[in-house]
This record gives structure tokens, sequence and C-alpha cells, in this order.
């Protein structure tokens, strides 16, 4: 077993590009495999809902040209998880599509595992029945009914289907969702590294450069990976890893400082160790993993909540902006008073307000503040496209010639940047599932598919 195995992540995810002359530093280093996340649920549950992707498909071709082209030259893996964003299926499908492209215009020819993340919904049912499902955290119970009405329901799988699938033979794997680490840590794994420490390096290279000083989350960074721990480095001369960028990020997305759970474990970061390893390098060390009883993944579905329209408006108006809570409250009955025949149920009408309280809401410390200028967002969801589009044009016009105590002029409360003022926004999609479930094979839930792709395939 060699010494060290060295991964390159070359983007935080792929489509957000890097710079040609970082990719290249990296690939005179002389990696073991080229490793790459390409989602999150960050964006939201509309990706995962519509089953769209938050990456332009034309960012991610430039993206792959560059790693599948260096892969397979050199004979190294190329690992991408959560394909197209949130990992389901059409994700899944469009990005194994951009890689047959890829491999097409480039001449090339590649053995490509595409690895689904989906989940039965009858078996997901029966854990739920079975007591083998609970919230993440401070979240709704899940029922059938949620189950059923999800557009997608996805799982994040370990490393297991991936170290199957290079077992399998394949150069390329596409997965779906996955746990953000898998991709970075399964070769490191397959070959007997200390899970702990490839997980953990697999944490902080997700998230490519942005674990370096200054952070980017489009330009490479690598990990050198021995028995004992690893040492991160940035591939861009304008950057450098320090004790305080790495160790924030091994906080990034953590309620909990001490612990990093996954599938299948925890990581323990009680004891880790962060040291400055010269020429803008950070070594770490002390990471433990502790097996938990029942292996468990995270359960990730959507489904359709209602249509949104928005308009977007500027308040400057030091009268208006003082009395802003009432005017709002008086708009908003106003119009459920002009709409008597419509089930409240069916409409939702929300205020944001930036420039006091649009970020925080009611969390907003800095509340009592009256700002010199607002803007306002008019925000309307309701059953169906017509309906939002009608209740949003009543409540801006409504908002936009209301009299209230102390008005100056009649000629408008608000000023709009647009025109069209008012912006239907389309399909509206909430998380349906956000839960573990304990499985008892971490391979069964995510079948694997192999084939040959590319010119002459």
């Amino acid at each position: 077993m060699s010494a060290t195995i060295t991964v390159l992540a070359p983007t935080a995810i792929l489509g957000y590009g890097f710079p040609e002359a970082s990719f290249e530093a990296g690939l005179a280093r002389m990696p073991d495999v080229i490793a790459v996340d390409a989602g999150s649920t960050d964006p939201g549950p509309y990706y995962l809902g519509s089953g769209k992707s938050f990456t332009d498909p034309d960012a991610v071709k430039r993206d792959l040209r560059y790693l599948i082209a260096a892969a397979l030259d050199r004979g190294i893996p190329l690992l991408i998880g959560s394909a197209g964003g949130a990992g389901a299926k059409p994700h899944l499908l469009d990005c194994v599509s951009l890689v047959e492209s890829v491999l097409s215009e480039l001449g090339l020819k590649a053995r490509v595992a595409m690895i689904e993340a989906d989940q039965d919904r009858s078996e997901v049912s029966t854990a739920l029945d079975h007591g083998r499902i609970q919230p993440l955290g401070s979240v709704f119970e899940l029922t059938e009914a949620l189950i059923s009405d999800s557009t997608h329901l996805v799982a994040q799988m370990g490393v297991e289907p991936v170290i199957e699938a290079l077992e399998q033979g394949a150069e390329i794997v596409v997965a779906g969702r996955c746990y953000d680490p898998v991709v970075f840590a399964a070769v490191p794994i397959r070959v007997g590294f200390p899970e702990a420490l490839a997980l953990h390096m697999g944490k902080i290279l997700e998230c490519a450069a942005i674990a370096a000083s200054p952070g980017s989350g489009s330009d490479c960074m690598l990990g050198v990976l021995d028995h004992t721990g690893f040492v991160l480095e940035p591939l861009n001369p304008t950057r450098q890893c320090t004790v305080t960028s790495v160790a924030a990020h091994t906080l990034y997305e953590k309620s909990d400082p001490r612990s990093l759970p996954g599938p299948g474990g925890t990581l323990d970061l009680t004891d880790c160790q962060f040291e400055a390893a010269g020429d803008g390098r950070v070594r770490v060390s002390g990471t433990r993993l502790h097996r938990e009883r029942s292996y468990t993944v995270k359960l990730e579905g959507a489904h359709l909540v209602g249509y949104r329209t928005l308009s977007i408006a500027g308040v400057r108006s030091p009268d208006f902006i003082a009395s802003l809570d009432q005017i709002l409250a008086e708009a908003r009955d106003k119009t459920f008073e002009n709409f008597a025949h419509i089930d409240p149920a069916d409409v939702a009408i929300l205020f944001r307000c930036y420039g006091r309280d649009g970020v925080m809401g009611a969390l907003e410390p800095e509340r009592h503040r009256v700002p010199h200028e607002v803007g306002l967002i008019i925000e309307v969801t309701a059953k169906s496209q017509s309906l939002a589009d009608t209740i949003c044009a009543f409540v801006r016009s409504t908002l936009l010639h209301l009299g209230y105590p102390g008005r100056l002029s009649t000629a408008g409360n608000l000023a709009f940047p647009y025109s069209p003022s008012d912006l239907p926004q389309g399909a509206v999609y909430e998380f349906s599932a956000y839960h573990l479930m304990a499985i008892d094979d971490p391979l069964a839930p995510f079948p694997i598919r192999l084939m040959t792709l590319g010119a002459g395939a």
C-alpha cells in the first residue's frame, strides 16, 4: 500500500468553474483520483421537486471537458457526486447525458457507472411503519401522504455504492444524491486508508478552495492523505490554507463543533489537530469515527405546494416606513375582504422588507431602527398561477394607493424598478422529507448501472 494518496478537488460544485492553471498545477501533483461534488440542498427544495438542475449545462460541460480528458489520460477515476444538483433520477440522467456528450466530442470512450439515489416509496413507507425513520432535528413528522406526494424522494448514499462501482470497473462514476464527502473519501477508503481521516478530508475538499484564504468556490484544492493525517493545499498561488481557514471550514454547516454525523457513523473531532505545514498548507490529524448501531441515511423529498408571483418595489417615504407594519396588515385584510369567496387556506401573502428585517424577520435585533428606504417584496403563493397573479396584482395596487394617517402625497406609495411590475414565478416546492432512515444494507437502496459511453460505444 502506498504511504499517501492524493485527491484533486477542482471546484466546489461541478459547473462553478476553475482556472485552468490551478487545475494543471493539481495534475502535476499526480493525483490518484479527481472528485467533484455536483449538488446541494442549499438552493432549497425547488430543484429536487422540479427535477431541474441549478447549474447551467454549458458550464457543467466546460468543467467536464477538462476533468474527463485528464482522468482518462492518466488512468485515474473521475467521481461525481449528487449529480445535477439534487441527485434525483432526472438530474442523474441529465448529468450522464452531458458526460456522454463530452466523451463523444473528445473522441473518447469510458466505462461509466450510474448510481441511483431515488428511493422506493413502498419501502420508505414500510420503514416508517416499522419505526426506522426519525426527523432530522426539529422538522415535521414524515407521513404516508408526504411520501406519496413527493415528486422526488432520494437518500444520501455512503461510500459503499461508489466503491462497488469502482470494483465493477467504472472509470467514471456519476452518483445520485451523496453524502458530500463520499466521492473524495471512496478511493482512499477502498485501498485501506483510515475512514475517519478520509471522510474528514472529504468534508473539506467538497467545497474545494472555499477552505482557503481568500476562499473561492471556483478554484482547486488538493488533499494528500496518509495513515495519521492529511494535508490540504490550494493550487492557486494567490491563496493559502491557514489553520483558521481550515478549522473554520471543518465547522461549516455543523450544529455541533465536535461531531459530524454521516451514513453509518459519526466523525469525532474532539481531539482534532490543525497545524501549519508551510507553503500555504495545513495538516489535520486526530479525527476518529464512531460506528452507529444502525446504518442510517438522510432522506430528502420535495412536493408541490402551489404557484408563486412576486412584485418588487421600493419605499422611501418616511411616514409610510414608520407605519409599515400597519399598512401591510391593512393591505392583507383588504385583499381577503375583496376576495371573500376565496378560501384563505388557498392563498399565502408574504411581505419581505429589505433594509429593515428582510433577512432575519422577527429575529432581527435592529428592527426598531427606522431606515431611510425599504426594498419591499410582495410574495403570493396560491393553488394556481392565475390565482397567485390575481392576488399579487390586487395587493400591489392596494399598497400603491393606500391612504394612511399623515400621508402627504397621493401620487403613489411605491417605486417599481421593473415593468411589468408583477413577476410570475411558477411552481413552488417544499421539503416533504428531511429525515433519517435506518437501512440494513448500504448498497441495496442505490442500484448501480455500468455502461460504456462515448465514441464508438
